[in-house]
């Protein structure tokens, strides 16, 4: 499922026109990546959480040459699935 399909998906759902629904996926984006960038967790209760985590730095070799390189320390955005959404994958 891409993008344009969950806003129909959406839409469909809520019995909203596309282009509204549109506007509620982008605030929703729009919200968790402002608040990740705050240093901020997103809980959204049996659905999971959003967070950041710090990945420390690292030796790396590029796979060209065989060197080695410095990989710097990056944060990088996590998402911890709840049990609801667990159980309805399973």
């Amino acid at each position: 499922m891409n993008k344009n399909d969950l806003v129909e998906a959406i839409a469909s759902s809520a019995d909203l026109p596309k282009s509204t629904a549109g506007r509620a996926l982008e605030a929703l984006t729009t919200i968790i990546s402002t608040a990740l960038q705050s240093g901020e967790n997103v809980t959204l209760v049996g659905f999971g959480t959003f967070t950041v985590k710090a990945r420390a730095a690292r030796d790396g070799r590029n796979p060209q040459t065989g060197a080695t390189i410095k990989i710097a320390a990056a944060k990088t955005p996590s998402f911890k699935a709840g049990k609801s959404l667990k159980d309805a994958v399973n």
